[in-house]
């Protein structure tokens, strides 16, 4: 028989299938499955306009089996089945696509979908192949034919035997090299678990013979192995069944059945879209964070679909950063089993479905915060962090998406509280939303840089993670409101009278300010009377946009880059302490240094910052006590 040639098109794609174009080899057998199912559906279809043509589905079915001895490995359906034309035109050229042309030329439309219409799939046999075959029956014939083809020097077609409808293809299945083990696609469990991932919901049985244990007749504890014919594949998604006809229980079980997690979901989303786009998905919020959560092992992204089979494990593109713990799949109609990644990410399709979905994570979680509240602080808990560096990154880009859902613990009502709620209490007179930053609520309690805001009633809001403060400055204000430290060298809420007082004191003791100053010099900026304290002697403020918790946190960091936020030494002139730096300045100018040290440490202690020599501190300390 005469071999016939590629065309010189096909050729170079077919050379670039077999070589580059699949990321993982395994996709093959997803590809022909899905063909497979294809050439079933056509005769369904054909059934639909043919009053002579039934179609009982029980019929139907697709067959996977293997021969390890002779490294074959077998797709078989009962479909539709092809004449030598549709052979030599389907199989002929590359990315001719049978179902796509099937698809046009009967006009199909809403209710009724051909997986496979690229057109490439078929050829993605050549990746564990050395030879493939396919011998095939069409629909309302009399004669079989058989293609076969060692790769890209080309094909033969040639009249065989065959008795029933439809296709079989035959894999003689490549040898094993040092870097590819083939024979992995001849093995019973490799083959079911490839199945169970891409084709599992394909609408049709895929059957296999499978190697099963029973307990021998007449023994107790001896087993024996047998072989049965089994469905391998689920056949009926559970996105695609109606809402009222599921259970939590069912949405609990496929969530463990996928491995989303080991917890249970806090909660899901069942999504059916019938517009412009059609999809269907199954989104959960876990309960707990994984393990790996904020390590660079862990992929985010929804496991995606096209008519239930299998396109990619994690499409990142589904999902944004700050929602990258939710888990789930989306499975679209009107997206094509794609051979390209990169494809995918510029599909208008896609970007659609990722903009509903993000929407419908945010309402479901406003929902959660609205109705259940306990269960939604449960959440924040555990996913805040992240919902904060959303509100940071991409230089404040999501803030308005995200702002409604932050949480931070109130100093009013010892609890998390929202800033809606926040704002809702505020004062009339108030003109911030003040926060507080420190390591935790308890340390931030004792601050006292809080004594003057606390005074005068206004509620402050603790900030205990890293990121709070960096994404409050992008937030920058929330509903015309700016956020504003209490150790901000400008609160914003000081009275006439006590400035006046402040003022004067510091004429009178300016000598004193100026001398700490210069002890203090590249350590401070200023020393300062202080508006704030009531009971405290001494604090650090800081001057400008840049905190002293910032400061810490960016030093904590590796290689960080020694930022120091400009600070302000605060001094209480009401407090005793005041009256000793007075007479220290006028009797021992010694004695006034030592104590300037002294109560800048205490101000760097009292905000968690180390000092820079304890040895000397603690020397400064024994220097008072003798």
């Amino acid at each position: 028989m005469e071999k016939k040639q590629f065309q010189a098109e096909s050729k170079r794609l077919l050379d670039l299938m077999i070589n580059s174009i699949y990321t993982h080899r395994e996709i093959f057998l997803r590809e022909l499955i899905s063909n497979a199912s294809d050439a079933i559906d056509k005769i369904y279809y054909k059934a639909l306009t043919d009053e002579n043509l039934t179609f009982n589905k029980d019929d139907y079915y697709i067959k996977v089996s293997y021969d390890k001895e002779n490294r074959i490995l077998k797709i078989s359906d009962t479909g539709i089945g092809m004449t030598k034309e549709e052979l030599e035109e389907n199989l002929g050229v590359i990315a001719k696509s049978g179902s796509f042309t099937f698809k046009k030329e009967n006009e199909l439309k809403d209710g009724f979908d051909i997986i496979g219409q690229f057109g490439v799939g078929f050829y993605s046999a050549f990746m564990v192949a050395d030879k493939v075959t396919v011998i095939t029956k069409a629909l309302g014939s009399d004669e079989a034919f058989k293609w076969e083809a060692t790769g890209a020097d080309g094909y033969i077609i040639e009249p065989c035997e065959k008795e029933a409808v439809g296709t079989d293809i035959i894999l003689k299945i490549k040898e094993n090299t040092e870097d590819e083990k083939f024979d992995e696609y001849l093995e019973e469990y490799r083959l079911r678990a490839i199945i169970k991932k891409y084709s599992d919901f394909i609408r049709y049985p895929i059957k296999m013979d499978v190697t099963k244990r029973k307990l021998k007749e007449g023994t107790e504890n001896e087993y024996e192995e047998y072989v049965e014919e089994t469905i391998v594949n689920s056949m009926v998604p559970i996105w695609r069944k109606n809402k009222n006809e599921l259970k939590k229980e069912d949405y609990e079980n496929f969530y463990a059945e996928k491995h989303y997690g080991f917890d249970k979901p806090a909660k899901y989303i069942h999504i059916s879209v019938d517009g412009a786009v059609r999809y269907n998905a199954i989104l959960f919020i876990p309960e707990k964070m994984p393990y790996d959560f904020y390590t660079k092992e862990y992929e985010k992204g929804l496991e995606l679909y096209s008519n239930g089979v299998l396109i990619m494990n994690k499409c990142a593109d589904l999902l944004p950063d700050y929602f990258s713990f939710v888990k789930g799949m989306v499975d679209s109609e009107d997206l094509s089993l794609n051979i390209s990644r990169e494809m995918l990410q510029h599909n208008r399709q896609l970007k659609v479905i990722a903009k509903n979905i993000k929407n419908k994570i945010k309402n479901e979680l406003k929902n959660m915060l609205k109705n259940e509240r306990e269960k939604y602080e449960q959440f924040y808990k555990t996913f805040g962090r992240q919902l904060k560096y959303g509100v940071y990154s991409d230089f404040g880009a999501n803030k308005e998406v995200l702002q409604d859902l932050l949480m931070f613990y109130s100093s009013k009502e010892k609890k998390m509280v929202t800033l809606e709620e926040y704002i809702s209490r505020m004062p009339e007179e108030q003109k911030y939303i003040y926060y507080a930053a420190g390591e935790t609520n308890e340390r931030i309690e004792k601050l006292p840089q809080t004594e003057l805001v606390a005074e005068k009633g206004y509620e402050i809001l603790y900030f205990t993670d890293d990121i709070d403060e960096f994404a409050v400055k992008m937030l920058m204000n929330y509903k015309g409101k700016e956020f504003k430290s209490v150790s901000s060298g400008d609160l914003g809420i000081e009275e006439e009278d006590n400035e006046n007082a402040s003022n004067k004191e510091y004429e009178d003791s300016k000598e004193v300010f100026e001398y700490m100053k210069n002890v203090l010099k590249g350590k401070v900026k200023d020393v300062v009377v202080s508006k704030r304290l009531k009971n405290h002697p001494v604090c650090l403020s800081n001057d400008g946009e840049f905190t002293i918790e910032m400061e810490k946190v960016l030093n904590a960091m590796p290689n960080h880059p020694e930022i120091k936020a400009d600070k302000i030494l605060e001094i209480n002139v009401q407090h005793d302490i005041f009256k000793t730096l007075k007479e220290a300045f006028e009797n021992d100018k010694e004695k006034l240094k030592l104590y300037t040290n002294i109560l800048y440490n205490q101000a760097l202690l009292i905000e968690g910052l180390p000092i820079n020599d304890p040895v000397a501190f603690t020397e400064d300390i024994c220097k008072i006590m003798i």
